[in-house]
């Protein structure tokens, strides 16, 4: 008697006569003499008791095609094995034209799920086929039945997943210092410690590119400014060094000598002394900023991945008041705004510039200057974005202002919004911290089933008890991905798990990373929260007082899940405000062929990205920051705000000044502007004009479209997929007030 049965990808599950009676009733059905239940029951009973306490599906169907045969109904064993055989190409049809489109580059969903991938190249090809062969085996092995019909009925998005088996961990804040003053080992090619600002800057680029080898996500240095200061000074010392060599007097005095600032000026009218050390400090200045050139020109070149792309790095800076940490950020920003190659804006680093009241935000603070240079930078680079560090969820007790190391204190980010602060299990701290996994819900569509409810109380409360049983599945879920992770080995992660991961120093090569993976956060995503709350309310939390009051107490009740899920599997859940990519069409296609269309839900070809007010609807950029606020307190894995200003944003640095101003004002923690900007790949030429086709220079046609997708830049819409497409051509101007 058949007990279980052996599937095609070797999981075993309970045997199910069910599945033999309709198939055979399938079978009969296309037949002229339709459907027979008598020898349907004779059939199922014989291969039900007479298979062996164990059987493979294939097996079972041969049974099942021999009896059909020495039946009556030989019309209906034809029918069966026709179907097996149309079956068995259809699946052997769904890899070989997912493969064929990816050959052929075509431009499709697949191969244009991210925008800064490549996957035209080789190596993207290499990349797209083992991910869209991978991702079935995932589902097949390693994810539960409920899970595998969560994702499979669009309510779940498992990020990342292709990666699943590899144990890899998403992201994490470089602490450079540890490299930069004690060298590393990656495997091979030891890097010995740095010992002046060129050396410091191309170590800083290796680890980035390294660990973005050993990891699905992306990478960043925390306090960019506060590391690399010291071989400023490094840098100054060997060019005293080298003029006491030149006059052949011994100058290890002016080693010594204190500055106020690293400032580059004409040594005319100097003598003596005080000539050769402005010329030390030109010197150095000159080449602190060609090792942030050379740092930028790096992140935009080296590739990892398989060289199929480039490093998703991010950078924070702005805190060190110190004349070295100071002297970083000058150059670092005058490098930006010249740009790269022929003057280029770098799409890489992503750049942020940690905003903090008595540092660098009023009039008066030490570093205001810089501030205002940032912005001056930010309205023709678009980068650096903005972290506030005086927002109240920003804040650390143990942050003192005359602490020389206070940047372990503040908190940074990276990419388009990932934030990794509070820690249940260790310092609160962003450095040797990042995202272990996360997994986002399709709010819209728990919506959408609830909205046949007449009764608006009623409809809500279905939609709440939808969101907990898709909220506790999603944290077991990441729960038993943090575990497949837990038994990972430290010498899987070279860099990762030597120099770089909080605790990691303690771990052996054979070692599991169990003991320290703890120390990240797994992230609780959500996705399109205005087209949900138009489901339920029939308006977003934009143009409704009453859709932003559900808004916020759905976001809650999420935040408040993480919080129990914290407590209940002892890791560090938080709830993110997804930056949906690919996702955001992905969704959309499945409930628009479910539900059909539905205005403001599921007419467009893409969900409004996480808590944001829709891109198409106008309004003020006050009313916007208003709106989107609360929700950066509750999304504490990640969060972005956005501005989309009119004009031309280089003659008008203030304008973004007042965007950081509505961020203190309130109380958002991470925020950005969009503008427009076009360069002429020919001739150099750059506008801010909405689009244009055709350099008004030179002619010339190969445009530069410099956008903003999901928080990072791209320099070509042609790798945009459909519904990022359809998501910018909707974007409004947020008018100022």
């Amino acid at each position: 008697m058949i007990q279980t049965v052996v599937k095609r990808d070797g999981r075993i599950v309970g045997f199910n006569e069910d599945k033999i009676a309709a198939a055979i009733r399938k079978a009969m059905l296309h037949t002229d003499k339709g459907e027979d239940a008598g020898l349907i029951n004779q059939i199922t009973d014989h291969i039900a008791y007479r298979g062996a306490s164990q059987m493979t599906v294939e097996a079972i169907q041969d049974m099942v095609e021999m009896e059909l045969m020495k039946s009556s109904r030989k019309d209906v064993a034809q029918r069966y094995i026709a179907y097996r055989n149309q079956r068995s190409i259809a699946r052997k049809a769904k890899t070989r034209d997912i493969f064929l489109e990816i050959i052929n580059i075509k431009s499709n969903d697949v191969t244009r799920e991210n925008a800064n991938m490549n996957a035209d190249t080789p190596a993207g090809m290499m990349m797209k086929f083992a991910s869209e062969t991978t991702k079935p085996f995932v589902d097949d092995y390693l994810l539960s039945q409920e899970v595998r019909d969560a994702v499979a009925g669009n309510y779940i998005h498992i990020h990342d997943k292709d990666y699943y088996p590899t144990k890899s961990l998403t992201c994490v804040q470089h602490p450079v210092d540890k490299i930069l003053s004690g060298g590393f080992s990656a495997g091979h090619g030891e890097s010995r410690p740095a010992k002046r600002i060129e050396t410091a800057s191309i170590l800083c680029c290796i680890s980035l590119e390294t660990a973005q080898n050993e990891m699905h996500g992306g990478q960043a240095i925390p306090a960019f400014d506060f590391y690399l200061a010291p071989y400023v000074r490094k840098t100054y010392v060997e060019e005293v060094k080298t003029l006491g060599q030149l006059t052949g007097k011994d100058l290890t005095h002016l080693c010594d000598v204190e500055f106020d600032d690293y400032l580059s000026r004409p040594l005319d009218g100097l003598e003596g002394e005080p000539r050769l050390v402005q010329h030390a400090v030109n010197k150095t200045v000159a080449r602190v900023h060609q090792a942030m050139e050379a740092f930028i020109h790096n992140m935009n070149t080296i590739h990892s991945r398989g060289g199929n792309q480039v490093v998703f790095s991010s950078i924070n800076y702005g805190t060190d008041t110190s004349a070295e940490g100071r002297c970083i950020i000058r150059e670092l920003l005058g490098s930006t705004y010249e740009g790269v190659g022929g003057g280029e804006t770098a799409i890489f680093p992503i750049q942020i510039w940690k905003k903090k009241r008595g540092t660098n935000y009023l009039p008066g603070d030490r570093n205001y200057d810089l501030y205002r240079l940032a912005c001056k930078v930010t309205a023709r680079r678009f980068f650096p974005n903005f972290l506030n560090l005086d927002a109240t969820f920003n804040t650390s007790d143990e942050w003192r202002a005359d602490d020389p190391c206070r940047f372990r204190h503040e908190v940074a980010t990276m990419g388009c919004r990932t934030r990794v602060f509070e820690n249940r299990f260790g310092l609160k701290t962003s450095i040797g911290r990042g995202n272990l996994s996360f997994t986002t819900v399709n709010i819209v569509r728990l919506a959408i089933k609830c909205m046949a409810i007449e009764d608006e109380g009623q409809r809500i409360g279905a939609f709440f008890a939808k969101l907990d049983a898709v909220l506790e599945l999603v944290a077991r879920q990441l729960h038993e991905r943090m575990e497949f992770q837990k038994t990972a080995y430290a010498k899987q992660f070279p860099l990762l798990m030597s120099s770089l991961w909080l605790g990691c120093e303690s771990l052996k090569p054979d070692d599991t990373v169990a003991g320290v993976i703890n120390q990240g956060t797994l992230g609780i995503g959500f996705i399109g929260l205005a087209e949900c709350l138009t489901a339920l309310v029939g308006k977003h939390h934009g143009e409704s007082d009453e859709a932003q009051r559900l808004g916020l107490r759905i976001v809650t009740y999420m935040r408040d899940a993480a919080n129990r899920f914290s407590d209940r599997y002892q890791h560090n859940y938080s709830v993110l405000a997804t930056p949906a990519e690919g996702l955001s069409g992905k969704f959309t296609r499945r409930d628009r062929k479910d539900f059909g269309s539905m205005a403001g839900i599921t007419d467009r070809d893409y969900y409004t990205n996480s808590n944001h007010v829709p891109v198409y609807y106008k309004c003020s950029a006050r009313h916007k920051a208003e709106v989107e606020a609360p929700y950066h307190d509750l999304t504490r894995g990640g969060h972005i705000f956005y501005v989309e200003m009119d004009g031309d944003a280089t003659h008008n640095p203030e304008a973004i000044m007042r965007v950081v101003d509505m961020m203190d004002r309130y109380n958002m923690g991470y925020g950005s502007v969009n503008h427009t900007r076009n360069r002429c790949l020919d001739c150099g030429y750059e506008n801010a004009t909405a689009r244009i086709d055709v350099c008004p220079r030179c002619g010339g046609k190969r445009i530069d479209r410099l956008q903003r997708i999901t928080g990072y830049l791209v320099g070509t819409t042609d790798r945009w997929n459909n519904a990022k497409l359809a998501e910018l051509n909707d974007r409004v101007i947020h008018a100022a007030e």
